[in-house]
């Protein structure tokens, strides 16, 4: 039989500009509070989306997991 050995994988890290570093901690902050505001906030009489109550519905069963009130 042969042996083959594989050379371990150096990891090489991943280097960014303070500019793109801040527009990556935005964009996660923005999305971040958003998801947030979903599941946390939206309960159908203060929704953007007025009246309806789609959203709520769907993320209902994560509101109670993640320990919000709702009703």
């Amino acid at each position: 039989m042969s042996s083959l050995s594989a050379s371990p994988a150096i990891p090489v890290p991943v280097v960014l500009s303070a500019a793109r570093a801040a527009a990556w901690l935005t964009g996660t902050a923005v999305l971040a509070l958003l998801v947030y505001y979903f599941i946390g906030v939206d309960q159908g009489a203060y929704s953007v989306l007025g009246n309806d109550t789609h959203i709520h519905e769907f993320v209902h069963d994560a509101r109670h997991f993640l320990g919000f009130p709702c009703h």
